[in-house]
């Protein structure tokens, strides 16, 4: 059984996916996986959401391009090799992969954990922390 999943074209400059991410908050969607591929100049932002049509629908009133694909989400056991084994079925039956991205509740299902590769890590752990955001240490993710 396939799932759909949004793209959407972004130019690639400071703001542009806090300005789509808004959209989807103010329309009350809510994202269960992201992934941002970047080039010069633009990007391609791919987002598991709760309701994929009322998005395209939201984010193309908004002026963003995006396209529905069909993917699929595959549970995968969380222990040495997990992964192997999906790829080994895939390989078995010669399916070719494109991209990989992961949706990971961890131990507390009610939390969801991104990552964020920034220009200045220090300045961004400090500003979460200010903001009330907590900010995993290596030591937190060996807990997850």
């Amino acid at each position: 059984m396939s799932v759909k999943q949004i793209s959407i074209f972004l130019e690639n400059k400071t703001g542009r996916l806090d300005e789509m991410t808004q959209v989807l908050a103010d329309n009350s969607i809510n994202m269960r996986a992201v992934s941002l591929a970047e080039t010069d100049g633009f990007g391609i932002v791919r987002i598991i959401v709760d309701d994929p049509y009322a998005a395209t629908t939201v984010l193309k009133d908004a002026g963003y391009i995006n396209k529905l694909t069909s993917v699929v989400i595959v549970e995968v056991p969380n222990s040495p090799g997990g992964l192997n084994r999906v790829l080994k079925v895939f390989t078995e039956a010669s399916i070719n992969l494109e991209y990989i991205y992961a949706l990971s509740a961890g131990k507390q299902p009610e939390h969801a954990y991104m990552i964020f590769r920034v220009s200045n890590h220090k300045e961004a752990e400090t500003a979460l922390t200010r903001a009330g955001i907590r900010v995993l240490s290596q030591e937190d993710i060996t807990e997850l």
